[in-house]
């Protein structure tokens, strides 16, 4: 487990590979295999591992893992049925809904991430992945004002975020270009 903390994801996944060799009930090490393997991108044997997890302690953890691998391997509507049965039980709900509007963006469905960026925020009002998941459903519909308030928003919270400044920057002049109105040239610097 020091090892997996570390980030040692290679050593931490030999050393619960040899714990479960010994004794193969221990969920614990099931657990951490699993997302030691996922790490390292391996997500088919950590879904493996999570699946095989047996026990009522490792009921939700095993859930949420199995939910992210699913995710990694783009099987979105089991993922999404296994994140929704976690929101069900009110389990890691912060990082179920991030999970949730990660999935949506990556299908698309604009309307579902919209949603869980917004039960995101109401639970983390400063999250930085709500903001940025209304900010790009913003963009995506061609919304630019509210673009640029969000937008606004993360770069306020979180100013080394140079993904917000350049959308910031985008947003803004999509604004201002409807200002200026279709056929009006735009205005220039310095000259008279």
């Amino acid at each position: 487990m020091c090892l997996q903390h570390l980030g040692r994801w290679a050593e931490a996944a030999l050393a619960f590979q040899k714990v479960l060799e010994i004794d193969g009930h221990r969920d614990e090490a099931r657990l951490g295999l699993g997302a030691c393997l996922l790490h390292l991108n391996r997500a088919e044997e950590a879904l493996s591992h999570f699946d095989a997890c047996w026990s009522d302690a490792a009921g939700t953890r095993a859930l949420f893992g199995k939910a992210v691998a699913l995710q990694f391997l783009r099987h979105h509507s089991e993922s999404e049925a296994a994140y929704q049965r976690l929101l069900q039980a009110e389990a890691k709900t912060d990082e179920v809904l991030a999970n949730l509007l990660a999935l949506s963006v990556d299908v698309q469905d604009w309307d579902a991430a919209q949603h869980y960026a917004m039960r995101l925020l109401e639970i983390s009002p400063q999250s930085l992945v709500a903001l940025q998941g209304l900010a790009a459903v913003a963009i995506e519909r061609h919304q630019y004002e509210t673009a640029v308030h969000y937008c606004g928003r993360i770069v306020e919270l979180y100013p080394e975020c140079v993904e917000a400044w350049h959308n910031l920057r985008f947003a803004t002049g999509r604004v201002m270009s409807s200002l200026r109105g279709p056929n009006t040239p735009p205005a220039s610097l310095g000259r008279k």
